[in-house]
């Protein structure tokens, strides 16, 4: 009875730990400016200053989100330079989610509907 105690644990655990790892990644996807910021290294890689320049942000803030995007998994950068340049870590999988994302969202209506209290407006989800 012990081992299979100790299986059913060691199954919730490995559970656990994979919907953590699915939380850390699925953050990363939270915030709009970063979903533009993937939207944009999909076409290729980018210095922080081109994608500032792109995006209207603050050099601060795009550096910011490329920081969650990096502890996430999804980018990565190499220097280049005084500069770094970032690149998607595995854009065919990124690709296929978005794709997965824009079906289910034409299954369930748009971001206004799905999302009204965190503010986000029908100019904001085209």
């Amino acid at each position: 009875m012990t081992m299979l105690t100790r299986a059913a644990t060691d199954s919730v655990r490995a559970g656990a730990s994979a919907l953590d790892a699915a939380a850390c990644l699925f953050h990363g996807f939270q915030d709009p400016s970063r979903l533009a910021i993937l939207q944009h290294l999909a076409l290729g890689e980018h210095r922080v200053v081109d994608l500032t320049a792109h995006l209207g942000l603050a050099q601060s803030t795009v550096s910011k989100h490329l920081a969650c995007l990096k502890d996430c998994g999804l980018v990565s950068s190499r220097p280049q330079g005084r500069a770094s340049v970032f690149s998607l870590n595995h854009p065919e999988a990124l690709m296929d989610l978005f794709a997965a994302a824009e079906r289910l969202l034409g299954l369930t209506g748009d971001a206004v509907t799905l999302c009204p209290r965190y503010g986000i407006t029908a100019t904001e989800s085209a």
